[in-house]
């Protein structure tokens, strides 16, 4: 199999400059050292997940430590930071490291934000702001888990970046959105061959959405049931959002988003405190991003 190219030739600078695959991780825990090995491995890019600050230092931080990763925010929540500073960063960082820096946007979930609501007005509204203040639609992506955030994407962005969202789903948005569009969605995975350890730990971490409305209207929506849902989530849930097995497990669940219209996938190692430079590693040589066996990326 190989990544998407002639199939939705659109956007064909975000689909080449974010490599067919990448890696999330949250904002506090990556570093430089972290950027270097990811990039050493040839993933593209590296998405900075929760709730980066409009400031953007640690996007600055990583851009500086390495030459070709792209870094993209997975999401700036737009109720915690202040567009007009936002496009300032984003202005200060493409002057030094022009085309590597794609801005994924979103609106969090309520659970989180008493003050969130309306947020497709909310959205728009940001939207108007970083237009004013002259950053490039086509340097944003948005976090459109609903119908409607998906056509405000569409309209008004590059594309966007979905979170724990299974293939089908991509499937569906890339009908939606057209050709034209960036998906990017993130994949959640755990290198454990044991399926009882690894259901532990992946519902370990999902315990947390299984909580947020948000979520739980798009795993519905993903053909799940209320049953799949409740209390810490069924096996059927468990198996399907977050992969676990060997390498060629992770890697098959990372090609069927690629095969069901994603442009770039980015892969999120579970548990976030275990080595996972290790099972990044592990992935990468099965993905054949690196020659097996070596330590840096294939010719």
């Amino acid at each position: 199999m190989n990544p998407r190219t002639d199939d939705h030739p659109a956007t064909p600078t975000w689909s080449s400059r974010l490599g067919a695959v990448g890696v999330w991780r949250g904002v506090k825990d990556t570093t430089p050292a972290l950027a270097r090995a990811v990039e050493e491995l040839g993933y593209g890019t590296i998405w900075l997940g929760a709730s980066p600050g409009s400031t953007l230092r640690r996007a600055e931080d990583l851009l500086d430590a390495t030459t070709r990763l792209q870094v993209a925010t997975g999401i700036v929540n737009i109720w915690r930071s202040d567009a007009a500073e936002l496009a300032d960063s984003y202005h200060r960082i493409e002057e030094r490291h022009p085309g590597r820096l794609l801005l994924g946007i979103g609106t969090g979930h309520r659970e989180a934000i008493l003050e969130r609501e309306r947020p497709l007005e909310a959205m728009a509204r940001y939207l108007d702001v970083l237009d004013e203040q002259g950053v490039p639609a086509g340097a944003l992506v948005l976090s459109a888990l609903g119908p409607r955030m998906l056509e405000l994407a569409a309209e008004r962005s590059a594309g966007t970046h979905p979170y724990l969202t299974i293939p089908s789903q991509t499937r569906e948005m890339r009908e939606v959105l057209g050709p034209q569009a960036l998906i990017a969605p993130e994949q959640t995975v755990v290198l454990d061959p044991d399926p009882d350890s690894a259901r532990r730990i992946a519902r370990a971490f999902l315990s947390h959405y299984l909580r947020l409305e948000n979520y739980t209207r798009t795993m519905l929506r993903g053909g799940f049931t209320a049953e799949d849902i409740a209390g810490d989530g069924s096996d059927r849930l468990i198996d399907a959002i977050v992969a676990h097995g060997d390498a060629s497990v992770l890697a098959a669940a990372t090609w069927a988003h690629l095969d069901a219209g994603a442009d770039h996938v980015c892969v999120q190692v579970q548990p976030a405190g275990s080595d996972i430079v290790r099972a990044l590693t592990a992935i990468a040589v099965e993905l054949a991003l690196v020659a097996p066996h070596a330590g840096t990326p294939a010719p």
